[in-house]
């Protein structure tokens, strides 16, 4: 559990996930002793590899740091609210709310929802020098630890430990801050999935090469420009009205193909859609555009005769003969003649044509598109321009929930810029992760759209970082960031159900806090050696995590997610818990007879087939190990045939 990850982590380097991937897919590109044979990969590749020792790349220091820090395990467990998360309205709730550091939550997400978000939005610190930003990590190497890992002399070792220990709000500070959560973040996006990061002029630039670095330079998909507010009367130069916001695919082809942008329906002016023809309830009604255009790339085939019903003839521009004036029509013949068959087109009389009375325009319907297809989406592609709406919306917003004429929480990003870049996608019964949760905006916006026409879930990730300089949010009660953070979601929830009293909306949430093991734990579990304990077992160690956080933390480590459905079985006055392929033991005290109950549960239960114990270490001696081994082997020469795998964690 704790202690084999802290042995694992001993032994990790900054490459090891990426090695892994490659022993993955190049397994005969490695030797026989583990080393990376690169020039039989680059036979391999022959055909698409190119060698060059320049290039353009972001450097900083602390980047081979940073990418250790993602590879190395959390040995943070996962402490379950279980009074809140009983409560009628979160019991069921597929969201979830993280209280901890997001570097240990990503890890921890990642052991279950890797390759299953849709979208990540993210409000980092700006390190603007007020901000409060200052880097500091609980990752205790020494110098000639870091330099051994890293491949780097002591010196550079110690300016790197110098930034995290003493705290730094240098760029490289920052950038070796966001590195590792962003490599992180990139783990968990479907492969149409999108992240959006809002940021300011301070490390805009810095934060595009770093996502260049992390998604890939294709996979940029634009700057948003959000105006925050509408003038700066005390600017001392040029008054900055502005913040971006970077948005970047996971895999920006795959996005497109999967439709997975939205089209601005707001855009769309309806009262256009004026006229109506026999069609009008398959296509619903339309409006008439001119078929010819000046000013498009030109094309003789594009400029050719169309027989009009007088019997004369119409060219591009009301030309009544071919002439190269720059003009063509938007269609070629063959779709001409399948607009004028199937109704698509119009012949309209007009005073401007020579060599007919008539011109030809093409219908725009508001229900299929000009190949007669259904639109699946209505509107104009979204704007980067965000003029509406603005910052003091959401200062607005969270005074109005918390019945307060200060503010609670600095800066708080208001629901509709959420709104706005939530709407550019599609994320209907998809996952949005929020892993700088602050004062919870992100499941906020969530809430109120799922209330409407949406099934969303979110997860938020927020720490439990003290509360400075808010008088307003220390009257209330708040001492940390995140407990401003879920307060606010339970009070946006109430007033959705007053607006709405008959949704069924998800308007709850399960909570649970990372907690790194206390250091007498620590101590506990460093002195436990199995082979030492005999007949007794330490049941302090379990007391000191509880079977529910040692639970749900394998839950999630398994793949289950924090939303799993676990059954605790009674096996003779013994609990365990069973899910899929899982079944957990893990309070002390199993008996013999508890041990037959296993079997017979295996030997009589058709639905009950769990290919896995798992075990917790710490409440079994030797010899019950053992009696649960002998007696469960025996099942490979029953009807099920079952070969139970034995996973004993520390």
């Amino acid at each position: 559990m704790i202690k084999d990850i802290i042995n694992s982590n001993e032994t990790i380097l900054p490459n090891d996930k990426q090695m892994d991937a490659l022993k993955e897919y190049f397994p005969a590109c490695f030797k026989a002793d583990g080393s990376f044979d690169i020039e039989r990969f680059k036979e391999y590749l022959s055909d698409k590899l190119t060698i060059n020792n320049e290039g353009y790349e972001l450097k900083f220091l602390g980047k081979n740091y940073a990418r250790l820090l993602a590879s190395v395990d959390t040995t943070t467990v996962i402490v379950p609210d279980e009074e809140h998360n009983n409560k009628l309205e979160n019991k069921d709730s597929e969201n979830i709310y993280i209280s901890g550091d997001n570097l240990d939550g990503l890890k921890q997400l990642l052991k279950s929802y890797a390759n299953k978000v849709k979208c990540i939005y993210i409000d980092p610190p700006y390190n603007t020098g007020s901000d409060g930003f200052v880097y500091n990590d609980n990752f205790n190497f020494t110098v000639e630890e870091l330099s051994t890992k890293l491949s780097i002399d002591e010196e550079q070792a110690q300016r790197i430990l110098d930034l995290t220990k003493r705290g730094s709000a240098s760029h490289s500070a920052w950038l070796m801050f966001m590195y590792p959560r962003l490599l992180l973040a990139r783990d968990l996006l479907k492969d149409d999935g999108v992240i959006f990061i809002s940021i300011d002029d301070n490390e805009q630039s810095n934060l595009k090469l770093l996502c260049d670095d992390v998604f890939g330079e294709e996979n940029f998909v634009c700057k948003f420009d959000w105006r925050k507010k509408t003038g700066a009367n005390d600017a001392k130069d040029i008054a900055v009205i502005t913040e971006s916001i970077l948005c970047y695919s996971k895999n920006k082809s795959a996005s497109i193909l999967n439709m997975v942008w939205n089209r601005d329906e707001k855009s769309v002016n309806r009262s256009r859609y004026n006229l109506s023809d026999e069609y009008v309830e398959t296509r619903g009604k339309y409006y008439l555009d001119t078929l010819d255009r000046g000013g498009l790339q030109y094309s003789d085939s594009m400029n050719y005769p169309i027989e009009a019903p007088d019997g004369g003839v119409i060219y591009p521009n009301g030309r009544d003969t071919f002439i190269n004036d720059g003009w063509i029509w938007k269609w070629g013949k063959e779709k001409v003649e399948w607009g004028i068959k199937n109704k698509f087109l119009e012949f309209v009389k007009s005073d401007k044509s020579k060599g007919s009375i008539y011109t030809i325009k093409y219908k725009v319907y508001e229900n299929v598109d000009n190949e007669g297809n259904v639109r699946k989406v209505k509107g104009r592609a979204f704007s980067i321009l965000i003029i509406d709406p603005i910052n003091q919306n959401g200062k607005i917003e969270i005074q109005s929930l918390f019945n307060s004429d200060n503010a609670v929480f600095s800066n708080p990003k208001p629901v509709g810029l959420i709104d706005y870049l939530l709407n550019t996608i599609n994320i209907d019964n998809e996952i949005v992760v929020d892993f700088f949760g602050g004062s919870s905006t992100t499941a906020h916006c969530i809430l109120k759209n799922n209330v409407l026409n949406g099934n969303t879930t979110f997860i938020i990730i927020q720490i439990k970082e003290n509360i400075k300089d808010n008088l307003e949010a220390t009257r209330l009660g708040f001492n940390t960031i995140d407990q401003i953070g879920m307060e606010r979601i339970i009070r946006a929830a109430k007033k959705i159900k007053e607006e709405y009293p008959n949704t069924t909306a998800d308007l709850g949430f399960k909570h649970f806090t990372l907690e790194e093991p206390k250091e007498n734990t620590l101590d506990k579990l460093e002195n436990f050696v199995p082979e030492d304990q005999g007949m007794f077992v330490n049941n302090d160690i379990l007391s000191d995590f509880g079977t529910q956080t040692v639970l749900t933390t394998w839950l999630v480590r398994d793949g289950y997610g924090f939303n799993a459905d676990v059954k605790t079985i009674d096996f003779n006055g013994y609990n365990g818990y069973y899910i899929d392929k899982h079944l957990y033991l893990i309070d002390p005290d199993i008996t013999t007879e508890a041990i037959a109950a296993i079997v017979d549960k295996y030997e009589t239960d058709g639905s009950f087939n769990a290919e896995n114990v798992v075990l917790f270490g710490y409440s079994f001696v030797w010899t019950k190990t053992e009696e649960l081994k002998m007696n469960l082997a025996r099942l490979k020469d029953t009807e099920k045939n079952l070969r139970i795998n034995f996973d004993v964690r520390y």
